[in-house]
């Protein structure tokens, strides 16, 4: 699904910078999303499924302002400027495992859960295993062909050739190979984030109203949670390297 033109004051010519401050808003609605989900015990079932559509809905809007910066750079998504060297840790493909979904439903609800539900759950984690797989070696492809010897020999023609035609020739052969690497990239990426996107829909799908705020709840808290501890971490780490510096100069 192509994204909108505007997400929530992201611009669709905006760089990475805009989209870092486009996620702080971002987590900050998602921390308001969380009390809601908190405070939702006793609501009726109506208002639950509305909230859920609003949190996933949230979600999505991730996922189409990160779009966006993916066709810019699909690279900086590796290495996102906007997460805390502690999140990165966590990332598989420019982002969280699909896979993280079942592992939040089984310590959230997994208890409440009926048989019929366990046995869809049970497919659905199948079928997550399987397409997980599928882009875990695609991706491990894509960085084999990295270094693939056709791309090193063009650079190394094009360092000692003197000609300029052929100079020139190479030059376009590579930058030919380097234009379908960054467009794979952003395929590749895509695919993981569809995949992190319909698993979360799917597994809502499978739960109650009710059963499916618990797990949209501690799916928040944990991120939360995660990009909190990256943020100690990097204090503490700060406060070491200042206090190291001031050892230094006594």
């Amino acid at each position: 699904m192509p994204p909108p033109p505007e997400i929530d004051g992201y611009e669709e010519n905006a760089n990475w910078s805009s989209f870092q401050m486009f996620f702080q808003g971002w987590i900050l609605r998602q921390q308001h999303y969380l009390e809601q989900l908190l405070a939702s015990t006793n609501r009726p079932e109506q208002e639950l499924s509305s909230l859920v559509s609003e949190v996933l809905s949230h979600y999505q809007q991730y996922y189409e302002a990160k779009s966006m910066v993916i066709r810019q750079d699909v690279y900086i998504v590796f290495t996102p400027p906007w997460f805390s060297p502690f999140e990165r840790t966590f990332l598989w493909i420019a982002g969280f495992k699909p896979g993280l979904a079942f592992k939040i439903l089984n310590n959230s609800v997994r208890d409440s859960l009926s048989e019929d539900q366990m046995g869809r759950v049970r497919e659905l984690m199948a079928e997550t295993r399987v397409a997980e797989k599928e882009l875990s070696d695609e991706f491990a492809r894509v960085q084999e062909s990295i270094v693939a010897p056709p791309i090193v020999d063009m650079a190394r023609l094009m360092h000692h050739n003197n000609n300029m035609r052929s100079d020139r020739d190479h030059r376009n052969e590579i930058d030919a190979g380097l234009r379908s690497l960054r467009e794979t990239m952003e395929a590749l990426v895509d695919s993981a984030d569809f995949l992190r996107m319909t698993t979360a829909r799917k597994v809502v799908e499978i739960l109650s109203p009710g059963q499916a705020v618990t797990f949209l709840a501690a799916a928040t808290q944990l991120q939360l949670r995660v990009r909190e501890t990256g943020y100690q971490r990097d204090a503490e780490l700060r406060r070491r390297a200042r206090s190291s510096r001031a050892t230094r100069r006594t």
